[in-house]
């Protein structure tokens, strides 16, 4: 994760709530107690712009869509 944007999901734009990016424990993070949606990781992939971290956090909205990635809809929400 890179520091510029480590707080914001690259699916959606919005805070992704990461718990890392705001200086705390990686345990503390709602990532680590929530089931993240195949779909959800797999859209995260598709979109990993050229020279991106491999991983990247997304927000809980995104990390929660279960709807097959639709490339006119950054998420879920829109």
């Amino acid at each position: 994760m890179t520091a510029s944007g480590a707080g914001q999901c690259p699916l959606c734009g919005q805070p992704n709530q990461c718990a890392v990016a705001a200086g705390l424990a990686p345990a503390q993070c709602w990532c680590m107690q929530a089931h993240i949606a195949p779909v959800a990781l797999a859209r995260a992939r598709q979109l990993r712009a050229p020279g991106a971290p491999a991983r990247q956090c997304i927000c809980p909205a995104c990390g929660a869509c279960t709807e097959a990635p639709d490339p006119h809809r950054q998420s879920c929400d829109q």
